[in-house]
């Protein structure tokens, strides 16, 4: 499909993911066994999806899973990537867009949960800035960490510690739920806490 002007939303399902995840093609292959997997899940869960639009690694493995299903995939990808060919070839829709921001924020708007597969610095970087979001009460919407070979273990000890140090509330280890087979998330979202505006409270410790 041709890209699509930032300012116009398509059609899409009712219910949709934004996923973070990676475009390494060296990390381990089960990295991108989990993302095909994931992928496959949420479409046959009737989940759309929403990722970064990149067509190697996991960003790839992911599409292609869902796609495999007749999965509705939206890539959000900025400008420059797109000169340079990053973009996956057959997704549902292609939105260019002019920053790395702009991304972010539209991967978030376009979708009602996120998720994130482990990944480099970028995919960190948008999961945190999830988390950050939600602990303020700007983003309301489940977050779920798929831990594939124990990827994730150093960063929740890290949060867990954050919390211990009283640099967060220990409430805050609710904004975020982790299982370890992509196939358990679809579970993972309908059994998220509540979260409100009202975490606005105790935002800051």
């Amino acid at each position: 499909m041709s890209p699509a002007d930032p300012g116009v939303v398509q059609e899409g399902p009712a219910r949709a993911v934004c996923v973070y995840c990676a475009s390494s093609r060296s990390s381990h292959p089960e990295y991108r066994d989990a993302a095909a997997r994931l992928g496959a899940t949420l479409a046959e869960q009737g989940f759309g999806i929403v990722y970064g639009g990149g067509g190697a690694g996991s960003m790839g493995a992911l599409a292609d899973g869902a796609l495999s299903k007749g999965g509705h995939v939206v890539g959000v990808l900025p400008r420059f990537m797109a000169d340079l060919e990053w973009g996956h070839k057959g997704l549902t829709e292609l939105q260019l867009v002019e920053d790395m921001r702009t991304r972010k924020h539209l991967m978030l708007a376009r979708s009602q949960a996120a998720v994130a597969l482990p990944g480099g610095s970028g995919t960190l970087e948008e999961l945190l800035e999830a988390l950050t979001l939600k602990r303020l009460g700007l983003y309301l919407n489940p977050i779920v960490l798929v831990n594939t070979r124990a990827f994730f273990d150093p960063l929740i000890d890290l949060l867990s510690r954050a919390v211990e140090e009283r640099f967060m509330d220990e409430r805050h280890l609710q904004m975020w739920q982790v299982v370890s087979e992509p196939e358990q998330v679809p579970d993972a979202l309908a059994a998220a806490p509540q979260w409100t505006a009202a975490a606005r409270s105790f935002a800051a410790v």
